[in-house]
């Protein structure tokens, strides 16, 4: 194994590698600190230049990114009480009421050093776990696979903001919409309507970049206009690392945190946005001083959520590499990465391709210990980008989006195809349907059909394997009881909430 290592890190080490990693990070540290701009976004828009780079490249580069971008939205949380990014929400609790007492290179310094022992942290589990994960996942069969998509599904679902039923609706027609084109089974062409581009079916790329970044900047078009109302920092760089050493004096924090961040980042399509808010919720649950909370004095307060939300990258990592599941919106689109370069993450992964395996995971670390660097050097010019007005901001990442999906096939179609999933996330999002499980639907379609198509074919139209196998039952049984469970544990809380309890009189006593 080490010497795999050694032939992974000889692969990264290369002027071109360094050089795109280092300004991946940079590049997502800016745009995750400005408010509406997310790392999904910033992925989204660099994917399309993958498709020429060699996959080591491509990866590693969109890496630095996620790294940066998760990372970048704690300064907006600290300054604007704005988070930059939805995984630095209950950032702002703490970051903001600190910030505000004049402690503003304290609160950064806590929510940088935190970030960044997060995420190394995070790596250590990343290659101890997807290596297991790997050689347990080389049992699987068409059943399991079929069995784990459902698990996928109902775990989307049953976490998703607002009603359960709107993320099933959402998933369906990411369903639907994954039949059109060839079927991968028996090659028939269906849902075509005379199209002829619809054949081959929609690419996923227009289809995430739609999704994802222009019903975000359709939202950001009402900041248009708005000025940011930046606090009066007086950056002191040794503040900002005292900060740091405070950090080590909350391990236990720093731990549990970090923890519930890789937990819940492993978990399919939930990420870093609902890990720092466990995790700051747990942090006010278990402190001897909860009342303290939401004040901008203690440290925990902020090394809680920063700490999970960079933990989440490293469990999300997980289950995209071992399983071919991803954990969140952006290792979503690094799928999509792989598929461009007709790789398929998974447990063969590990077999086949375990060098660029490696190379990945190295490319963690190194890019957290830039984010680290950079964060040192840059942040007085990272603060003031949050100055940078909208109206500048949208129109060229509009054409830069527009621009990708034409490079990934050079065909016009896959802008129409951009343009179109946009206008269909923007109204999902108007309407309270969560777009995330819609996109797995789409991702995930063809690998369902296929498994259960093989499932069916190798158990002679049988479906009794997938109860009879263990590993296939247990994952149908979980599915089943994610789904149940809250809806009984609300019915039964419903029912508590309406029990009337007589009251005697006085008189009466």
């Amino acid at each position: 194994m080490l010497h795999q290592y050694l032939v992974s890190f000889q692969m990264l080490m290369t002027p071109e590698i360094i050089l795109s990693m280092a300004g991946g990070v940079l590049g997502g540290l800016f745009i995750g600190a400005i408010p509406g701009l997310t790392s999904t976004m910033a992925i989204a828009l660099l994917v399309p230049l993958t498709f020429a780079m060699e996959p080591v490249h491509g990866l590693a580069m969109l890496m630095g990114v996620y790294c940066g971008g998760i990372s970048g939205g704690l300064v907006a949380s600290c300054l604007l009480n704005i988070p930059g990014t939805p995984s630095s929400a209950a950032t702002c609790l703490d970051g903001f009421p600190m910030a505000r007492r004049g402690q503003a290179p304290r609160a950064l310094g806590l929510a940088v050093y935190s970030s960044f022992a997060g995420g190394i942290l995070s790596g250590l589990c990343l290659i101890v776990i997807a290596p297991l994960l790997a050689r347990f996942a080389l049992r699987f069969g068409p059943w399991e696979y079929f069995a784990l998509v459902i698990f996928t599904f109902s775990c989307v679902s049953s976490l998703s903001s607002g009603s359960t039923l709107k993320a099933f609706v959402s998933a369906g027609l990411g369903l639907a919409l994954a039949l059109v084109g060839t079927d991968p089974v028996d090659g028939i062409v269906r849902f075509t309507f005379g199209v002829d581009d619809f054949e081959s079916g929609f690419d996923v790329m227009p289809a995430l970049i739609g999704v994802f970044a222009l019903p975000q900047l359709l939202q950001d078009t009402d900041d248009v206009g708005k000025e940011a109302h930046l606090l009066d920092v007086e950056f002191r760089l040794k503040a900002f690392v005292d900060a740091g050493l405070e950090v080590l004096k909350h391990k236990v924090s720093l731990l549990r945190s970090t923890v519930i961040g890789v937990i819940i980042g492993i978990l399919p399509g939930v990420g870093p946005g609902l890990s720092n808010v466990v995790a700051y919720a747990q942090e006010k649950a278990s402190s001897r001083t909860p009342e303290k909370f939401g004040q901008g004095v203690l440290a925990e307060a902020i090394i809680a959520p920063e700490s999970s939300n960079n933990a989440s990258m490293g469990g999300a990592l997980i289950p995209l590499l071992t399983l071919g599941i991803p954990g969140d919106a952006s290792t979503m689109m690094m799928l999509g990465t792989f598929m461009l370069h007709n790789i398929q993450p998974g447990p063969l992964l590990f077999r086949d391709s375990g060098d660029l395996v490696y190379a990945i995971f190295i490319a963690f670390f190194i890019s957290f210990g830039f984010m680290l660097l950079f964060y040192h050097l840059f942040i007085r010019y990272i603060i003031r980008a949050l100055l940078v007005p909208a109206q500048f901001l949208i129109p060229v990442l509009v054409v830069l989006c527009a621009i990708g999906c034409y490079a990934l096939n050079n065909r016009i179609f896959d802008v129409y195809c951009f343009v179109a999933f946009g206008a269909f996330g923007y109204l999902l999002k108007q309407f309270r349907f969560p777009v995330l499980p819609l996109i797995l639907g789409l991702m995930l379609g063809d690998m369902a059909e296929t498994q259960f198509g093989l499932a069916i074919s190798m158990g002679s139209g049988s479906f009794l394997p997938f109860v009879t196998r263990p590993i296939s039952a247990f994952l149908l049984v979980v599915s089943i009881l994610s789904l149940v469970l809250p809806y009984y544990l609300e019915r039964r809380r419903t029912r508590r909430a309406h029990v009337v309890v007589p009251v005697v009189p006085p008189d009466a006593a």
